[in-house]
């Protein structure tokens, strides 16, 4: 009885050990014939902890090896970040790659388990630091900068505008107030408050403006608010007004807003379009938003989004669009213009870093303001922008001289919004709170 005990025993133990080798050889990418690192997960890690020191041969300058596989997903985004940093770094530190699924033991001697790991030399051949999973081309230079690294050369001087050029003169009742652009008498909406009122430029406008309300009164809010009456040029409550709603060429929303319906209805035969209620209007206002702070958009005016390679959603601003990877802790693709000149930038982002840019080149213009303390906050989503380069930048900004703002990267835009907390997000945009 007592054998047959044991052998029972041993038999138990044999299986456990099989299923736990069968499990250790499914947790082997299937293109690793050797199979001792495992590509990471999109999440990336770090250590400060240094580790074995450079086993190969070192140079006389700063080098950062980066030990990953041909056919790992992050180490494929990696390739082009180390070809560029290659190009452009030439002379001021060395970049090396090895293959480490083609080379297993080089890949030991380094310790390292898991890939994409990159690993940062001093001169001498120091580790100073080492970094598990996906790092973007901007992250890997902020390091080298807070390693005290000092590659060499200046970068090229951002744009700063701490002033405006001059002043903005326009009447403040020609201004709109949420997206400061000219105020079209035909189109305009009016908010009643208690001490002032505010004029905007379009009841779509006005809908921008109540997306962005800390939990609205909707009938309270509603009721303070007028239209410009498209034929007679005078105010009617919204909630009694009809509107003519239409589409330009370019399949945005045209708005005409109307306080008798058979005025409405002989503009319609003229003009074509449907008529709509104030709720009806509302409806379709607030049916689309943006996928970072929840404000009502057009999408024609907006960025797109793809978020984690097949849902698609709205950017009310470039900047808020980078913050959809925040607000879902997904990876996103971004489809912005460029403010000046309408070209198309790409912007692909893996683990909060930004992992593709096209082109290249491409800048953010983070626009600003001093609040009454003197703190510089955020300009708002209608002051934002990207651009292919410095210079359309530039020619953006002759056109718009009371903007006050400055040049960033658009890494760094990305990691200012994945440094926000739940509730910073729940507020981003709001009336009042946004920073």
């Amino acid at each position: 009885m007592k054998t047959s005990l044991k052998l029972a025993v041993v038999a138990v133990l044999i299986v456990a050990v099989w299923i736990v080798m069968a499990r250790r050889e499914s947790r082997r990418p299937a293109t690793d014939p050797t199979g001792p690192f495992w590509a990471s997960s999109p999440a990336t890690a770090s250590s400060p902890t240094p580790g074995p020191s450079l086993p190969a041969q070192q140079s006389k300058i700063p080098r950062l090896v980066d030990l990953g596989a041909g056919k790992c997903i992050p180490c494929k985004l990696m390739a082009p970040i180390l070809e560029e940093l290659k190009t452009e770094y030439a002379g001021r530190f060395e970049v090396v790659f090895i293959d480490v699924w083609q080379n297993p033991e080089v890949g030991k001697q380094y310790g390292i388990e898991i890939i994409p790991t990159q690993i940062f030399y001093d001169a001498s051949g120091k580790e100073l630091f080492r970094h598990v999973g996906f790092f973007g081309k901007e992250d890997i230079l902020a390091k080298w900068k807070e390693l005290g690294v000092d590659l060499g050369g200046k970068p090229s001087a951002a744009i700063v505008r701490e002033a405006p050029l001059q002043p903005d003169t326009r009447p403040r009742d020609a201004v709109c107030f949420l997206c400061d652009g000219d105020v079209n008498a035909k189109t305009r909406a009016l908010v009643r408050g208690q001490s002032e009122q505010r004029i905007l430029c379009s009841p779509h406008c006005y809908f921008i403006y109540f997306s962005s309300l800390v939990n609205p009164d909707t009938p309270m809010e509603e009721a303070k608010v007028s239209v410009t009456d498209w034929t007679a040029d005078s105010l009617v409550l919204a909630t009694s007004a009809t509107f003519l709603y239409g589409l330009d060429d370019k399949g945005r929303p045209t708005v005409q807003a109307f306080g008798d319906r058979a005025a409405a209805v002989n503009a319609r035969q003229t003009n074509g379009g449907n008529l709509l209620t104030w709720d009806a209007l509302r409806a379709k206002e607030l049916a689309t938003r943006c996928g970072f702070c929840d404000r009502a958009v057009y999408p024609e005016d907006a960025c797109k989004v793809t978020v984690g390679g097949s849902t698609r959603t709205y950017g009310c601003c470039t900047h808020c669009a980078l913050g959809v990877a925040a607000r879902l802790q997904q990876d996103i693709e971004v489809e912005a213009k460029d403010g000046f000149s309408g070209e198309l930038i790409r912007v692909k982002t893996l683990s909060g870093s930004v992992a593709s840019l096209e082109p290249s080149t491409a800048i953010a213009w983070f626009g600003q303001k001093k609040d009454a303390e003197g703190k510089w906050v955020s300009a708002g989503c209608f002051k934002q922008g990207f651009f292919v380069s410095a210079a359309n930048l530039q020619k953006w900004l002759e056109a718009r001289p009371a903007m006050t703002g400055r040049q960033i990267t658009i890494a760094q835009a990305l990691a200012d919004k994945m440094k926000l907390s739940p509730e910073q997000i729940a507020k981003a945009c709001k009336l009042g709170e946004c920073k």
